[in-house]
């Protein structure tokens, strides 16, 4: 046996060294001492206050110290549980799982391929196909429920997906009175507010608002997540040009700063509150005045962030599998597939957005399944090549020798599962074969699939009395 052997057991993504992290990091602390960011939270300035920032109005300038204080006690690791109480993604670094998108006001509907406004049905039913899709490992809400009541909607659109999949789930709320009773729902479900503390099966995604502002709303939110010590995203999506400098390494400090200040207001909250870090920095394309979430530009912010939370040891959270085609075609293929091994080889560990198209705003469960098919693909590639003396095989290859074939041995019959890909719906066949089967299109393929899973994919289904008692919640927000 070779001494002292390295072994890249994973494949990675060395986009910036740890000097330019440190850089970048340093112009973060100037710009919280000397330009600072506004606050509009009255609890949380009375803790910035008290701690030792400096305070005038609503404009706080953060020492650096205090900074330091907070990424001294926040969690380095943070785990989500499924709502059957099992460990489901190890939030450390090394570990990359992926989920579909969240909010978007439209979707296209199964049956006739046209945008329309998403319903709650449709929440439900992309939950229900994310929690029958293999590679899918956690939620989120693919559509807004535009049937539901506006106000309470957030808490609508939570009963959908935990009543529809036992995978951890990332969801949105409105406001305070949305996040407690979306945290009551939880705490049901999970057996109590102890239970749900132990293995907590969901967290909070929230924004600072760029440049430098942390709303009341967002605060709000923030204090209960630290209080409660639910998990929380607090991410920015600074969009260079517009609400962050043009420049990525800029656009970096500006959305950096806006972390750390959330992750100080959160840790004097409550010290060692589990926080997940994380966002983007998405271009303002400068010809058409969108925001971008397919670009190369978007894919290079997003992964920027995820090492400069990895150089702070934290949990990241990133964004892939989105694109900003309006249909599902070979440009949503093509920049989700892309972006999907961009944020993988990055090493993010929740990887959100997928089943995205339009820049964000419609949701396509055709393009889910497609997101699924390639981080099955992903995943192979990031395990890499296991190198030892079952895998190097020189004794086989001794038996086989010079013109033989290796179908009939031992070896491989042992080793073939796990050196192969298993796929759904990708073609693997020739051109024949191909067209006596139909020769349909992958989009073809992931309809019928969807609608499938649809039709024969059952949920663990909650106990009755907890489902009245979530029905309950729900509808006193109705009344």
């Amino acid at each position: 046996m070779k001494v002292n052997m390295q072994s890249q057991t994973t494949v990675g993504l060395n986009l910036l060294s740890s000097d330019q992290i440190e850089e970048i990091h340093s112009a973060t602390l100037q710009v919280l001492a000397t330009v600072g960011v506004e606050v509009y939270e009255d609890e949380a300035l009375k803790l910035l206050s008290e701690a030792g920032a400096d305070i005038e109005g609503k404009r706080v300038r953060i020492p650096a110290w205090l900074v330091q204080e907070a990424l001294a006690s926040v969690p380095k690791s943070v785990t989500l549980f499924n709502r059957l109480g099992e460990p489901a993604c190890v939030l450390e670094k090394g570990r990359v799982y992926y989920g579909s998108g969240s909010d978007t006001p439209y979707t296209i509907d199964l049956e006739t391929g046209e945008q329309r406004l998403a319903t709650n049905r449709d929440v439900e039913n992309a939950a229900r196909v994310a929690d029958a899709l293999e590679h899918i490992d956690f939620v989120m809400s693919l559509g807004l429920a535009s049937d539901a009541p506006k106000e309470s909607s957030d808490v609508y659109q939570y009963q959908a997906m935990v009543t529809n999949t036992t995978k951890p789930i990332v969801f949105t709320a409105h406001d305070r009175r949305g996040l407690l009773d979306i945290y009551e729902i939880s705490a049901l479900v999970a057996g109590g507010e102890r239970a749900l503390k132990l293995k907590p099966f969901l967290a909070l995604y929230a924004e600072p608002s760029s440049p430098l502002l942390h709303s009341r709303e967002a605060v709000e939110k923030l204090l209960v997540c630290a209080e409660k010590e639910i998990p929380l995203i607090y991410v920015p999506a600074t969009m260079r040009g517009a609400t962050g400098p043009v420049t990525p390494a800029g656009s970096l400090v500006v959305a950096n700063a806006e972390q750390l200040s959330g992750l100080v207001i959160h840790q004097l909250k409550r010290k060692g509150a589990p926080f997940i870090y994380g966002g983007g920095t998405p271009p303002m394309d400068l010809k058409t005045f969108i925001c971008s979430y397919g670009s190369a530009e978007r894919d290079l912010g997003c992964t920027s962030l995820v090492k400069i939370g990895q150089y702070y040891n934290l949990p990241t959270f990133t964004t892939a599998g989105c694109s900003d085609a309006h249909v599902f075609d070979q440009q949503a293929g093509m920049e989700a597939g892309f972006n999907l091994l961009i944020a993988g080889l990055a090493g993010g560990n929740l990887i959100h957005d997928l089943g995205y198209i339009g820049i964000g705003l419609i949701s396509s469960l055709e393009m889910l399944t497609l997101c699924d098919e390639a981080v099955n693909n992903v995943k192979y590639y990031l395990r890499g090549i296991e190198v030892n003396a079952e895998t190097l095989a020189v004794d086989v290859i001794r038996a086989v020798g010079p013109g033989g074939n290796f179908i009939g041995e031992d070896h491989t019959l042992r080793n073939f599962r796990n050196n192969r890909i298993d796929t759904h719906i990708l073609n693997r066949e020739n051109l024949d074969n191909w067209k006596a089967n139909g020769a349909k299109t992958f989009g073809e393929l992931a309809n019928e699939r969807v609608k499938m899973l649809l039709s024969e994919h059952r949920v663990v289904p909650l106990p009755t009395e907890t489902v009245e008692r979530i029905n309950a919640i729900v509808g006193r927000r109705r009344k």
